[in-house]
């Protein structure tokens, strides 16, 4: 009964009102970003969206660990990939500037793609060597003066809640310009929704925001980096899920 009242609610109520919120986040955020605050804009209205969407769907969101992150400071957040309310709980309650670094089709997506696109998030293009080099120096442009970005190493939504191999290339922008990686585990997205599911259900995310790993004076050893991030964000992970 109370799941039959939760879809009711979902339909009736949550899906309209998170469809208003979406299309008037992403056209402030468009002209926030004319007007010439994309730096502040781009990440304070989309904070607030992920923040509405995350209560519309009943959804709490605890943090772990902010106090090991600094302002002003650019890192590189890794993150497992549990499902689509990774975006909301991270743009909603990691309390850093950020911008995505996300897949080029993601650019398509209507409204929210230019949104994205105007207000400085990095689409990853590796159709080429040429495009590759062009994503870089993008990237270094928004990590100039304290911006930061987040990656999710796993490339895509897991599909059982594991977690599962990490990619080299979420790194690069760690090695290339050394750079505090700060790996991120979240916890409780999986069952709120799944990759395979079509509507959410209500639940608890807990994200914990792990100590930066720092360069050394060589920089980062990208296969310990790698291994040492994965250790950290599986660490807080259910033993199930650990991969």
């Amino acid at each position: 009964m109370k799941l039959i009242l939760y879809r009711i609610y979902q339909f009736c109520i949550m899906m309209p009102l998170l469809l208003v919120a979406t299309v008037l986040a992403a056209t402030l955020t468009i002209l926030a970003t004319f007007l010439g605050g994309a730096r502040w804009w781009g990440y304070q209205i989309p904070k607030y969206w992920g923040r509405i969407f995350c209560a519309l769907t009943l959804v709490k969101v605890e943090v772990r660990g902010r106090d090991n992150i600094s302002q002003g400071q650019s890192y590189v957040f890794v993150a497992n990939h549990q499902g689509a309310y990774d975006i909301f709980s991270i743009y909603g309650y990691l309390g850093h500037n950020f911008r995505w670094m996300m897949k080029k089709s993601l650019e398509k997506i209507p409204l929210v793609g230019f949104s994205c696109k105007v207000s400085g998030h990095i689409f990853v293009d590796n159709s080429s060597p040429h495009a590759i080099k062009e994503t870089m120096v993008t990237a270094e442009k928004r990590l100039a003066g304290g911006m930061s970005v987040v990656v999710f190493p796993e490339g895509s939504r897991t599909l059982d809640g594991r977690l599962h191999r990490f990619k080299r290339g979420a790194y690069i922008l760690a090695t290339e310009f050394n750079l505090p990686v700060v790996p991120i585990t979240i916890d409780g997205a999986y069952q709120v929704m799944p990759r395979t599911a079509k509507l959410p259900h209500w639940g608890k995310i807990i994200l914990t925001i792990h100590k930066p790993i720092l360069p050394g004076k060589d920089g980062h050893d990208l296969p310990a980096l790698m291994e040492q991030s994965r250790a950290a964000i599986a660490s807080s992970l259910p033993a199930e899920q650990r991969g």
